[in-house]
């Protein structure tokens, strides 16, 4: 399967990663719950495990659990990072979500199991690492900027490659932020405070 047709996945569907985090479940959960037919699932072509939306908010309305679906009138910064390093990945992650800034933060893997959800998630920031095994972020920068659908969304990435590495490898698509490793959570609050304030000042420029 070629990578740039992930990014057309429908929108009833998501990865396994996703729907333990909208159901507030652990990944091995949700594959019991696969195995037990009380989620709807399918594989791709490729052996990638794809669940049906409808089959999630069912059940969450069964188990009258808070839908946490997402929603365009969120008012939360929806944040997907993508960084095969655990102990990098948790940092950012928890750092984002146990911020008083509105922020919601989905942290994945791999750069694959990324486009297989981004539909899903319609991220406004994607945080991604370089080095990754399998789809590196060169190339999942590359792919998700062939869609209109992405032309929006705010790219920083965190990378210890140097600038000549960077551009050996055919650099970075225009207006990607790069942070050097080790990451300085310091500048992610004022990243993160400044992308807020300019939400708040675009929306208060928008006519009733």
């Amino acid at each position: 399967m070629q990578t740039s047709q992930m990014i057309d996945t429908p929108e009833d569907c998501c990865g396994t990663t996703y729907a333990a985090k909208l159901l507030g479940l652990s990944v091995g959960t949700i594959q019991t719950l696969v195995e037990k037919n009380e989620l709807q699932a399918w594989k791709t072509q490729g052996g990638h495990r794809r669940i049906s939306m409808p089959s999630i908010r069912e059940y969450q309305r069964k188990h009258n659990m808070l839908m946490t679906l997402p929603d365009s009138k969120d008012q939360r910064l929806r944040v997907l990072l993508v960084e095969d390093d655990p102990v990098t990945r948790d940092m950012i992650r928890d750092f984002c979500n146990r911020s008083e800034m509105p922020v919601d933060c989905t942290a994945m893997a791999s750069g694959l199991e990324a486009l297989i959800d981004m539909a899903s998630i319609q991220p406004d920031v994607l945080i991604a690492d370089l080095n990754m095994p399998g789809v590196d972020g060169f190339e999942l920068l590359k792919t998700l900027k062939q869609s209109p659908q992405f032309q929006r969304m705010t790219c920083l990435v965190i990378s210890a490659l140097s600038p000549e590495d960077i551009a050996a490898r055919g650099g970075l698509p225009e207006g990607t932020i790069f942070m050097t490793k080790p990451v300085d959570m310091q500048w992610f609050n004022g990243f993160f405070t400044a992308l807020i304030a300019g939400r708040r000042q675009d929306k208060a420029a928008m006519p009733d």
